[in-house]
């Protein structure tokens, strides 16, 4: 691949001329990282919400309230992910089905599930995508993007922080 930075027109989106200093092939890795990255994340809001929407038992309220306010947290970041992507000149998710394509964490379509096993499975996803993050923030180091790298950082944090309360959360079971 050329190690010259991206011209106007390239990586498939038109006129736009990316604002990074980013040669063409870290755009074309970074971004393709941050698409799977932006198709876990909206897998984990929705998985999230449906814990939210389907809780129950004696901790209903207080599991509800920290499922509700974790998802938030999630969603915030999608916009963030995806205009990253576009500001280095690649492109992101454009549908639902790319959302299935490009997602690695496992949706929970069950029928009924228990909530110490609703928030075990958060916990589980939680930590997955704390490790994609971090496999993502290598492929920026290694691109010299500086400023991707530095918003995986808040996103890790914010990740360890759900994942340390879903953890806690869970060792009561």
């Amino acid at each position: 691949m050329s190690k010259m930075a991206i011209s106007p027109g390239e990586a498939g989106i038109g006129d736009f001329e990316p604002t990074a200093d980013v040669v063409r092939n870290g755009v074309e890795e970074i971004s393709g990282d941050l698409r799977r990255l932006l198709a876990d994340v909206f897998a984990l809001y929705l998985k999230t919400k449906n814990f939210h929407w389907h809780m129950s038992g004696r901790h209903f309220r207080d599991y509800h309230l920290l499922l509700d306010e974790q998802a938030e947290q999630i969603f915030a970041m999608t916009d963030d992910i995806a205009e990253r992507a576009r500001k280095l000149g690649g492109n992101t998710l454009h549908s639902i089905s790319e959302i299935s394509k490009h997602q690695r964490l496992k949706d929970d379509n069950r029928e009924s599930v228990l909530p110490e096993d609703m928030l075990a499975g958060l916990c589980t996803d939680n930590r997955e995508l704390t490790r994609f993050l971090r496999m993502s923030h290598k492929i920026c180091e290694e691109h010299n993007d500086v400023a991707t790298a530095s918003l995986i950082e808040g996103w890790i944090d914010e990740t360890e922080r759900r994942t340390w309360f879903l953890s806690e959360a869970v060792r009561d079971h």
